[in-house]
């Protein structure tokens, strides 16, 4: 009993974020031999395909977090916590980072103590999945209101630092909320923050140029700086805006 109760954890810890709401961005066409899964009906396939080493990332993954497993939060009024997302409270990963901002400020998890996180990661030049995602958040932010969305703090990943210079992020950030935070490193830090939060992306190359494959799940930690929730792609500002609020409540 205790080992099935050990890998449903698993699944729900380390698989259910990845596998069931990974959304990847990929601006040419995927080969069917390279799916780990097929599309649910109605869903976009830009935001439901894997490849076959992302999984195999998963299964090493899932090893990892055996022993990572704690039982449901309670919030502090006494009551259980329920999210519209993913609960990954306990997760094994997802600790922090250690990246620059688009000013050219160091930065880490812990400047942000106090503030709920929204952590994405993407780049400037997806056409379709990241600015989805951003103009969702800044959607949110408006939902949460002046006050509460001061205790917010929306921050962007660029998994294309090639490209993404900080003057690109700064602009990128302010078309949609000015208040948005973007992280840049070079191609190791890039890598180990990726790692450090289970994120795939790769470069693929089109013609003389190149987009990039990537997850598209939204992170949020709580003003304690906890990693608590995985929320997918396909989720409405109204889901995200009800699990930040419970974050912001003591969830």
């Amino acid at each position: 009993m205790a080992l099935v109760q050990g890998w449903l954890c698993v699944l729900c810890v380390v698989c259910a974020p990845v596998v069931a709401g990974a959304a990847v961005e990929s601006g040419g066409n995927v080969p069917s031999n390279l799916l780990c899964f097929k599309p649910n009906v109605g869903v976009p396939l830009a935001t439901r395909v894997l490849t076959r080493r992302a999984c195999v990332a998963l299964s090493v993954a899932a090893g990892l977090a055996l022993a990572g497993c704690d039982p449901a939060p309670v919030a502090s009024k006494g009551k259980p916590v329920s999210f519209k997302g993913i609960d990954i409270t306990g997760a094994p990963y997802g600790k922090g980072f250690a990246l620059t901002d688009m000013h050219g400020q160091p930065r880490t998890l812990a400047d942000f103590a106090g503030k709920v996180v929204m952590l994405y990661f993407g780049f400037v030049q997806c056409p379709d999945v990241c600015p989805t995602a951003l103009a969702r958040a800044s959607l949110v932010m408006q939902q949460l209101g002046p006050e509460l969305a001061a205790m917010v703090q929306v921050i962007f990943v660029t998994v294309d630092p090639e490209r993404d210079t900080p003057e690109l992020l700064h602009d990128y950030m302010a078309a949609f909320d000015v208040h948005f935070l973007a992280l840049h490193g070079n191609a190791e830090q890039t890598k180990a923050t990726a790692d450090a939060f289970k994120v795939y992306y790769k470069k693929v190359p089109t013609g003389s140029n190149y987009t990039m494959d990537h997850t598209a799940l939204s992170y949020l930690f709580d003003p304690k700086g906890q990693l608590r929730v995985a929320l997918r792609h396909e989720q409405t500002a109204d889901e995200f805006t009800a699990d930040i609020r419970t974050l912001l409540g003591g969830g």
